[in-house]
């Protein structure tokens, strides 16, 4: 049997006070790894494939000799999550907002894709994206 290798996705971002931050995306149903957590870091497990390093800020100036941009004035990235129908995109932009985040007005809405984003305490603009299936195999 051989095994295959799945390649993973660490995004890291900086914010300004991780309790707070790891309260937020834990609310949102994702999982902190106490393994690769501490002080400085948390691991938060969004998928078997993707995982949110959320950093302090001082810790993630280690990583850069770059100034760290402020994500509530100016956009660096935009995260985008796939959602497995229109409902669970809305289900995760409210769950957001209610721990705290803002939702954006924009919604993007096509025959075959339906999106929304929301963004974190600190301001990273997270955009969840529902396409249908159909759309994608044709």
């Amino acid at each position: 049997m051989t095994s295959t290798y799945q390649q993973m996705i660490f995004v890291n971002l900086p914010v300004n006070d991780l309790d707070a931050s790891k309260k937020f995306f834990t609310e949102l149903g994702y999982t902190i790894n106490p393994q690769f957590s501490d002080d400085n870091a948390a691991s938060v497990v969004i998928s078997d494939t993707i995982v949110a390093m959320l950093l302090t800020k001082p810790f993630y100036s280690t990583f850069t000799n770059k100034e760290i941009a402020d994500a509530t004035r100016t956009s660096e990235v935009l995260l985008c999550l796939s959602a497995k129908s229109r409902e669970k995109v809305d289900e995760l932009v409210e769950k957001a907002v209610a721990a705290g985040g803002t939702a954006s007005d924009r919604v993007q809405e096509m025959d075959f894709m339906y999106g929304r984003a929301f963004d974190d305490l600190d301001g990273h603009t997270w955009e969840v994206v529902w396409m249908d299936p159909a759309a994608v195999e044709g």
